[in-house]
Formats: structure tokens, sequence, C-alpha cells
């Protein structure tokens, strides 16, 4: 196995790539825990699937959904932008392009949806019918989910630049420029548009905030610092969308920490030594992370102490959890969903929604989760009656 990750790390390097993607799934080097027997679950029952265009096809790409004003959105790799009713899945329309979309879903408050693409196009439609509004050129490809706020969408795009267009038309407003690493995660971590703030974790274990009207760094928090003496084992990548509960911001990094910041003057509340690069959800009381090693932990929300940690799903490429009104969902590599009850942790429920890996975060609305298999099937479950 040895062997066969040096060789795959040498063609990364000698073709200048400096991302890495596919061969954490195959060389996985925690094997895959085996299914055990739920004793005495909890119904889980679901409420409607749809198929979206071909999914993620064969590519190493989180494409996620979104939800709004009762809808929920979702596009494919192969150029279908979807909107359906949240409730009974029923469509609503259906725009087909002959884009590569590698980056999406966003929502605007003016009623966009927006995608990005390999191409570094950024395309924005009507939430109310699926027209395009306007198209925009961004500087590389777009691995993350546009986010808007403002009247400006931000775009982040994979040569470590940030692009704010303007939400009516397009047209560029400004740029921030970064330094990316020589190797990082395949991927990038959605900008978080808040508090009139552009909030973002960085390839370089660096929390980046900018002013979302001009695009003018505000300050760079080292979140977790490289260690060891490789370039592999010095790697160090914010590679999930951060959390924000109330004023206290939430966020996870590969071969890093957890971390809680206060948004209000910036200062560091907790940090945790737990190395996630799928990244994390919050409520009220807990976070919950699904670390590098497929274990889920809760930790307390205010002080960061472990509550309970989840080992039997260990090495099934989690996918970020989502925390319900009762329970904590993940998926796995083999399609299946898992509900975890919020106070022990304890697998109570489990169903297969997919054929495929599911890489995106399920949606938590209520006690409905939503979940986008990497093959483009989009379903909704409900658990516990």
């Amino acid at each position: 196995m040895i062997c066969r990750i040096f060789l795959l790390l040498t063609l990364v390097l000698s073709a200048g790539c400096s991302t890495i993607g596919g061969w954490f799934s195959s060389d996985n080097s925690i094997p895959p825990a085996e299914l055990k027997t739920i004793a005495q679950p909890i119904g889980v029952q679901q409420l409607w699937e749809t198929k979206v265009g071909a999914g993620a096809k064969d590519q190493f790409i989180r494409l996620v959904p979104v939800l709004a004003d009762g809808r929920i959105y979702a596009a494919s790799a192969d150029g279908v932008v979807m909107a359906l009713d949240a409730l009974t899945g029923q469509r609503v329309w259906e725009t087909s392009t002959p884009l590569s979309i590698t980056g999406g879903v966003g929502v605007s408050e003016s009623g966009l949806v927006l995608v990005g693409t390999s191409e570094g196009q950024v395309v924005a439609l009507r939430q109310e019918n699926g027209q395009e509004a306007w198209r925009a050129q961004v500087s590389s490809e777009v691995l993350a989910p546009p986010r808007a706020g403002n009247g400006i969408v931000v775009v982040r795009s994979g040569d470590g630049k940030f692009t704010g267009l303007d939400a009516r038309t397009g047209e560029r407003r400004w740029v921030y420029v970064h330094a990316v690493p020589a190797l990082s995660l395949r991927g990038s971590a959605p900008p978080l548009v808040v508090q009139g703030l552009v909030v973002a974790g960085l390839d370089t274990g660096k929390l980046l905030v900018l002013s979302v009207d001009k695009g003018l760094p505000l300050t760079e928090k080292t979140i977790a610092a490289p260690r060891g003496r490789t370039e592999i084992e010095r790697m160090i990548d914010i590679d999930s969308e951060p959390k924000v509960i109330g004023d206290t911001l939430y966020l996870a990094a590969y071969r890093g920490n957890v971390a809680a910041i206060d948004m209000r003057g910036g200062s560091l509340v907790w940090t945790r030594d737990v190395s996630s690069h799928a990244g994390l959800d919050a409520d009220a009381g807990q976070v919950y992370v699904s670390d590098d090693t497929d274990a889920v932990v809760a930790l307390e929300r205010r002080s960061g102490g472990t509550l309970w940690k989840q080992p039997e799903l260990t090495g099934r490429r989690l996918s970020a959890p989502a925390a319900t009104e009762d329970y904590v969902v993940v998926g796995d590599f083999e399609g299946y969903l898992h509900w975890l009850n919020k106070d022990s942790g304890r697998i109570v429920g489990r169903i297969r929604a997919s054929s495929a890996p599911i890489l995106a975060p399920p949606l938590a609305a209520g006690s409905v989760v939503f979940v986008y298999g990497k093959g483009g099937t989009l379903s909704a479950f409900r658990a516990g009656g």
C-alpha cells in the first residue's frame, strides 16, 4: 500500500497538480467497519426520491443541494439544475445546460440559484423558473458552492482567488488572492457570508475574513499549524464549510483542530485536537464532527469538551453530520444513512439511500433529512414515526 501511495503522489507532483482527491478513498488504511445489527431500531420512512442528472459522475466533487423557501435546489456534473418541492419531491422546474458543473448549489436573497463550472463560469438562474439571469467568468475551476449576501455573490476558485460579483448583473466588483500550498485536498471550503463578512477556511489551516462589500481582508487567523517533515505530513486543509450558532463560529481542519471563535471580537473560545476533512454541524448544545477515522464525535458547544464518540462506522468514509431535531445523521461510502442518538451517540436507525457514495452532507429541516448520492439520487427521509 505504501508503494501505491508513493506512486500516486509521484504522479500528482510530477504533473504539477496541487490537489489530492480520490486516493484517500481507495487507499484508506482503516478498513471499513462492518455494519452491526441495530437493537430496537427507530423507524425510517422514505418520503420521496428523484434523479438529478448523473450526479457527480466519476468526479471527486461534492455537489451540495440547498433548501430555500420550501424548495430544494440541486445540480449534477452533466449540467442539470433542478428545483423540487421539498415536501413532496415534485419537480418545479429543470434546466439542462452543456456545462460541467463542479460547484453548487447556492442561492441569493434576490432570488437566484447559483452554480460554478470546471471552466470557471458562474451561472445564475432565476429561482421561480430556472431561466438564466446572467453568466460571469472567474479565474479558474469552481469547486465550492457560490454564496451570496449584501447584494454580492462570492465565488471561490481553485487558484486561491475569491471573487465578488454583483448579484443583479454578475459584474465583477472585487477579487482577493491568497497563496495556495503546493499540496492540498481536492476541493474548497465554501465561503460563509454572514454579518457583512466573508468567512472561509483556507488550505493552509487558516481562517480568512473579508468585507463582503469590497473584499478587503480584515483578519487571517491560524487554526491549525502544519506538523511533520515531508510535504504530505505537513499537509493541512480546512475543506468544509464553517457553521455559525449565535455569535460563535465553528470549523474543522484536516490534520488540525476543531475550533470555536467568537464572531464579535475574533478571539478563540476553544480548540480541540480533532482532525476532519468531512466537516461538522452544530445545534444549540453540541458540535458534531466526522473525524478522519470516520468516528462521529460530539463536543459540548460552549467548552469543547467531549460528550461522546461513536467508533462503529470507522473507515466508512462518512459525510459531514447533519443535526435534526432528535438525531444526528451521517452518510457513508456505500450509500447508507445512519441515525445516531444525540445524547449517547448510539446508532439507532439506518437505511440505504443510494447505491453510490454519499459525499455531500445531508440537509436537515426539522425531522426531515435530504440526501444527495454521488450517482444523482436525491431523497427525503423522516425517522422516528
